[in-house]
């Protein structure tokens, strides 16, 4: 065995390497906790679609519930940010139960229709609840303290905090993908009727899965409620899910980088267009170049038309095949 790392093991260490020195390079603290809280639902999302092969665009129904359970409980109930952490994390769970336990008995486009349409509904209940504040949403949610200890309304404090929680959910996901577990959720990917015939019950690891997905979604979307300080309709709208997806097939479906990196393109390509446009609007006078933020749906498009024409395993898809295929020195 070598003595030196993988040149996996190295690219993880150099991207938490940027991620813990980000903030003090002239990344925005609160830019970075954002860009945070979606690479951890994009891997959230990846573990659904990329080792089990279910596309759900159902997603975003437990990131907004996430939310709102933990912007509900800090304003209304005075929870502290870990309870309001955990109780996002719940209800992201429970509603995985619900949703799964209803969708996985159909495969393909029909699993996805259902999800879509579980989603639409949890969305038009969000309208309607008082709690969440129907158009206008949740403002004004408090960060506290972590355990009584950190303070939270210091950015760079808050941007940490996520930090280690997406690291250490990132690294849960990895050994539940190289687990025994994670195995036989590949098997049932490649070829169901064979795992049925080896005595696997799809179904049952299929519900775990979607269930663990949905509680780290929920996860996602509480550390985003208390991070930012709001929740709104859009959250639990269904191109947010869209977005999960596309962050997931832009960095490489099947890889555990993937969606990280995906996640981080996205997002700053979204904040830059509308700094972009601004810049430009400023400088020549054209208030038309304004408008570039509100276009940043069409650029994505445009993003993910290209990916899929010139490197359709992604980013991180990409490098790892070129580095599987480098050429090798002799002895």
């Amino acid at each position: 065995m070598s003595a030196f790392p993988s040149l996996r093991t190295c690219g993880y260490a150099m991207l938490l390497f940027a991620l813990v020195v980000a903030p003090w390079a002239g990344l925005y603290p609160v830019l970075g906790t954002k860009l945070l809280c979606y690479a951890l639902f994009a891997c959230a999302f990846h573990l659904l679609l990329g080792y089990t092969g279910l596309a759900s665009l159902g997603h975003a129904a437990f990131l907004g519930v996430g939310g709102y359970v933990a912007g509900y409980g800090v304003k209304m109930w005075q929870l502290s940010p870990e309870l309001a952490l955990l109780a996002g994390l719940g209800s992201g769970a429970l509603l995985g139960v619900v949703m799964g336990f209803i969708s996985i008995r159909r495969s393909g486009i029909y699993f996805t229709m259902i999800t879509l349409a579980l989603a639409q509904m949890v969305y038009f209940l969000c309208v309607q609840l008082p709690q969440t504040g129907g158009e206008d949403g949740l403002q004004g949610i408090d960060r506290g303290r972590l355990f009584g200890l950190l303070d939270l309304h210091d950015d760079l404090t808050m941007y940490y905090t996520v930090l280690v929680i997406s690291v250490a959910a990132f690294l849960f996901i990895a050994r539940v993908v190289y687990s025994p577990f994670g195995q036989a959720l590949q098997a049932i990917k490649d070829n169901e009727p064979r795992a049925v015939s080896l005595g696997y019950h799809p179904n049952h690891y299929k519900l775990i899965v979607f269930t663990l997905s949905a509680a780290l979604t929920g996860l996602a979307g509480a550390l985003k409620a208390i991070s930012l300080g709001f929740v709104t309709l859009s959250d639990v709208h269904w191109m947010t899910s869209g977005h999960a997806l596309l962050m997931t097939l832009v960095g490489g479906l099947g890889t555990l980088s993937g969606p990280v990196v995906g996640a981080l393109a996205l997002v700053t390509l979204e904040n830059k267009m509308g700094a972009l446009g601004a810049g430009l609007a400023s400088l020549t006078g054209f208030a038309w170049f304004s408008t570039l933020g509100e276009s940043v749906m069409m650029i994505m498009g445009i993003v993910f038309v290209l990916c899929v024409l010139t490197f359709r395993r992604g980013i991180m898809g990409e490098l790892l095949s070129l580095s599987r295929h480098r050429p090798r020195k002799t002895a």
